[in-house]
């Protein structure tokens, strides 16, 4: 499916050159079109990225190109992009974490976009360094801001000393509770310290029915698995990949099943948007106000709050964690890629600084706006020593809370399988969520047996 997704862009692509240079007409280039997989549609998308006159001109002023949800959660942008005369702003034609049209462009040697504001570093940052689509920050990012980054962040960032990523917003894995709820319940207005405490307080939520469901979390193995599996040891992976037949993540799975016994019955389902990540049922469910507890990243529930008649009654807290359990959680930055075959290289360098360190940015984000409330946190240690020393009158308190679990956390490692691994195991382990597979051990096995399988055979 992917290298089918590649060869349609390349076409389209070698299509439009043609009808620019006058080798074919307008009738031609849409027959060529239409024989691809993207059809019709693929021309409007393709006109509105722009990439016909891109791939005209020998130069082209500083074309940077967003994943759609961070223009939609953070209204301050478009005032970064005014300080930016003449610059091109793009949506960037991902969904998913899709990165089809990066790779093929990049097989031609071309970049419709110099800078990608959207890449997670596990997600999608070992494959498109191996696929030759992005180069390291190095050569243009300012010494001052390498040394700004916080350690563990510049850590996930890089590979082989270079950094691929240059870091914009924090999301921290932590608890959260709808406090109207758990009064009404009985239950301490307190995080759960444990996962034992997690569920005898989801289970009291369900049985007082201060709510129809006692607790949720994000089915997908990045926002739950693996932050749980961290909250007994992040001592679980192998050459990069994540060790799911590990001890820590058998009791994480185990624990996954535990919750679902108070939770909305459609948790293993697919999210509305963005190809299924985004959108997903423990959100709706939170946002409805029909959930006591609550864990993803703590941008989740801020926002959900939002609909609440109360959103005051919104608690956060940190991951519980296992009896005798390490107690960290799982943590990444959504950042930056510098284009190979981009430019305005220098250009897009002093941007993405302008963007990352941009104060309103981080107000609209922490504080929220009428449109959104993100809650990421920045990536630099010098915006944290300046609020430490005048704190703003705007500043809430879990900014603390959620700084202070970036200590604890620790990255999903980078691995060309990084995210992969997971959307492969994903409906292999359910088969135990779903009572199907008795045996976790026997359904984390299969998880390493086919995502082994899936490597060997992409080689």
């Amino acid at each position: 499916m992917t290298i089918r997704k590649e060869q349609d862009y390349m076409a389209q692509q070698g299509a439009l050159q043609e009808l620019q240079a006058g080798r074919i007409d307008r009738r031609e280039f849409l027959l060529r079109t239409v024989a691809t997989g993207l059809g019709l549609a693929g021309v409007g998308a393709l006109a509105k990225t722009g990439i016909g006159t891109a791939f005209a001109a020998d130069s082209r002023p500083l074309t940077p190109t967003f994943y759609q949800w961070i223009q939609d959660l953070h209204p301050g942008i478009p005032a970064v992009n005014a300080k930016f005369p003449g610059i091109n702003y793009q949506i960037a034609p991902t969904e998913g974490f899709g990165i089809e049209r990066f790779v093929a462009e990049a097989k031609q040697q071309q970049s419709t976009w110099d800078v990608y504001v959207g890449q997670t570093p596990f997600v999608e940052m070992s494959a498109m360094i191996e696929a030759g689509v992005i180069e390291p920050w190095d050569n243009y990012i300012p010494k001052e801001v390498i040394d700004d980054i916080i350690p563990s962040i510049r850590a996930e960032c890089t590979v082989d000393g270079k950094l691929y990523s240059w870091p914009f917003f924090l999301d921290v894995i932590g608890s959260s509770w709808h406090s109207g709820v758990t009064t009404k319940a009985g239950l301490p207005d307190a995080a759960p310290a444990t996962w034992d405490d997690y569920l005898a307080a989801a289970k009291k939520v369900s049985e007082s029915k201060a709510a129809p469901f006692g607790a949720t979390f994000d089915s997908h193995g990045w926002r739950s698995l693996v932050p749980f599996t961290h909250s007994m040891s992040t001592k679980v992976y192998k050459d990069g990949l994540f060790d799911f037949t590990s001890d820590a993540a058998i009791e994480a799975l185990k624990l996954m099943k535990e919750i679902m016994a108070y939770a909305n019955p459609d948790i293993l389902l697919e999210g509305a948007t963005d190809g299924g990540v985004n959108g997903t049922p423990d959100e709706v469910a939170f946002a409805a106000q029909n959930v006591g507890y609550y864990t993803k990243y703590f941008n989740a529930p801020l926002r959900m709050a939002q609909n609440w008649d109360d959103p005051k009654q919104l608690r956060l807290g940190p991951l519980p964690k296992f009896a005798n359990g390490e107690g960290s959680t799982v943590f990444w930055t959504t950042g930056c890629a510098l284009f190979k075959y981009g430019q305005n290289k220098e250009k897009a360098a002093e941007y993405i600084k302008a963007l990352t360190y941009d104060p309103q940015i981080w107000k609209d984000s922490i504080v929220g706006t009428e449109v959104a409330h993100p809650g990421q946190l920045p990536p630099y240690k010098s915006i944290y020593a300046d609020w430490d020393a005048n704190k703003p009158d705007w500043m809430p308190d879990f900014v603390a809370l959620v700084r202070a679990q970036l200590e604890k956390a620790k990255a999903i490692e980078n691995h060309l399988f990084g995210l992969n691994q997971f959307v492969i195991g994903k409906p292999i382990w359910e088969t135990y969520l779903k009572g199907e597979e008795a045996d976790p051990k026997v359904a984390m096995q299969k998880v390493v047996d086919a995502v082994q399988a899936e490597m060997k055979r992409g080689k």
